[in-house]
């Protein structure tokens, strides 16, 4: 267990990719149950979200899980997935805390004119680690120009919040 969080810590710092993974779904499986545990351990401790918090986050594993696979089958890549979805999750497991909570601080500090500037600039650089991290897996699993893999990551974040914001209005 410790060599996998070891592993996903690598891909999370650009190191390693869905290359190293070990392609077995009992792996993907338990990566993504890892993933959701995690959340919901830091949104209980932190309250990001409000509303139908634990539909969004399985709403957003299932939306996770289905992208990479129609991304990897319409690419004719289809035997990366179980490696690719892994590594994914994985990563975003591991900086799940670090994600949650920066934007827990944004919430937080929103209305103090002082803290606010530094807040979301964390948070930026957060999500801006998450989609270079999630570009440098998605680029080893498609072998296509780091810039297409880029685009993709970004529609997949802006289709997932769109999702969410539509099929769940009360999230907040």
């Amino acid at each position: 267990m410790t060599e996998l969080v070891r592993l996903y810590g690598q891909i999370a710092i650009l190191r390693k990719g869905p290359q190293d993974v070990p392609a077995v779904g009992l792996l993907l499986l338990l990566t993504g149950i890892a993933y959701f545990a995690v959340n919901v351990v830091m949104v209980l401790l932190l309250p990001v979200m409000s509303g139908p918090w634990l539909r969004a986050l399985l709403l957003d594993v299932t939306f996770t899980v289905a992208w990479y696979w129609t991304l990897l089958r319409l690419t004719g890549r289809g035997e990366r997935f179980v490696q690719t979805a892994s590594a994914i999750l994985g990563y975003r497991t591991v900086l799940t805390p670090l994600s949650l909570s920066s934007q827990w601080l944004v919430r937080l500090l929103g209305d103090n004119e002082t803290w606010q500037l530094p807040a979301s600039l964390v948070y930026i650089v957060v999500v801006v680690w998450m989609i270079a991290a999630s570009s440098r897996v998605l680029h080893a699993a498609l072998e296509w120009p780091m810039a297409a893999c880029v685009a993709l990551v970004i529609l997949e974040l802006l289709g997932s919040w769109m999702l969410m914001f539509t099929l769940l209005p009360g999230l907040r």
